[in-house]
């Protein structure tokens, strides 16, 4: 019996075609998303507000104005109200009391007693504390990890390859990043440190696929030397999609299942890690490999100046007629 095949062998899509229309695409997005960042924001999780967070889960729907109004008479603070899918479950966020640690646990008791006594067979979970101080250094290093991956990335690749490759990188990682932030400031998803996690997981991901593409453009350049750079790159992300697709397949429907499945407590983090994978999936295709074409990558970029130098002395030999390395005795 034949092993099936997802994506069939010596394929020849022409990817290079469409390069104006996906990078036009990308462009859009992009600015999309740094509006949406700008103007909407984010809906930060009580790791880098601050302040004291509960989920509550209700036997019967509940208004969410009387949920803030039953909160509000607690004279906590004016509280955040956020529904999770129904009417059934809600997020409740409050600022952190003033005195401490006794001060937020008679809040948190206060919370829970509550919503117990008004909504009878109301599920509140655990409620969690974090202060002021705490939520802004989890802020800045956590958005100074994603900066410093990105850049430590980029170094590695200009000098592991060409300084084409390094640019291109770090293009479509940036491509990847600001599309999944654009995509948390449009649905209003908590942002938290999980989706920071699944960020940098992103990075990785991402990074993987395109070095996969650049490692088979660099050995593509030093075998066909003849060959335009369009077609070359055609070549190499043909040869590269049966294990892009495959591999991004496999676990696009393990975080699905996830995502329909798994607890709410890594919602952000599946669904940021699935439009993730989506994302990089097509910027290793339609982003990290064009952006060579437009950088000017020559097909002697890989060829050691040793064979130059000679291939150089043919042709000044055999009176400016042009001899490829290859076929010099």
């Amino acid at each position: 019996m034949r092993p099936f095949k997802l994506i069939p062998d010596n394929t020849n899509i022409p990817f290079l075609r469409y390069r104006n229309i996906a990078i036009s695409i990308s462009l859009v997005l992009i600015i999309a998303s740094i509006i949406l960042c700008v103007t909407r924001g984010f809906n930060l999780g009580i790791d880098f507000v601050g302040g004291q967070s509960v989920r509550v889960e209700f036997q019967q729907p509940v208004k969410a104005e009387d949920l803030r109004e039953r909160i509000s008479a607690l004279g906590l603070g004016d509280p955040t109200i956020q529904e999770y899918g129904s009417a059934k479950e809600f997020g409740i966020r409050t600022p952190l009391p003033a005195g401490g640690p006794d001060a937020a646990e008679k809040a948190a008791t206060k919370i829970r007693t509550t919503l117990e006594q008004a909504y009878p067979g109301a599920h509140v979970g655990q409620v969690e504390s974090v202060s002021g101080k705490v939520s802004n250094e989890l802020f800045r290093t956590g958005f100074l990890s994603l900066a410093l991956a990105m850049i430590g990335i980029t170094i590695y690749i200009w000098v592991r390859f060409e300084w084409q490759f390094g640019v291109g990188a770090l293009f479509a990682l940036f491509h990847d990043v600001v599309l999944t932030l654009g995509f948390f400031a449009l649905t209003r998803l908590e942002f938290d440190l999980n989706v920071v996690a699944a960020i940098l997981t992103i990075i990785g991901y991402s990074l993987n696929d395109t070095i996969v593409v650049y490692d088979r453009i660099r050995e593509d350049l030093r075998k066909y030397r003849k060959m335009a750079i369009p077609e070359l790159l055609d070549l190499s992300v043909n040869e590269t999609l049966s294990r892009t697709i495959v591999t991004s397949l496999s676990l696009a429907m393990v975080l699905a299942v996830l995502l329909v499945l798994g607890p709410d407590v890594i919602f952000g983090f599946t669904a940021s890690m699935l439009l993730g994978i989506v994302v990089g999936t097509f910027s290793s295709i339609y982003v990290a490999a064009p952006i060579l074409l437009w950088l000017r990558l020559k097909p002697d970029s890989f060829v050691p100046k040793e064979e130059t130098a000679a291939a150089a002395a043919a042709t000044a030999r055999k009176g400016g007629k042009r001899v490829d390395f290859k076929d010099m005795p």
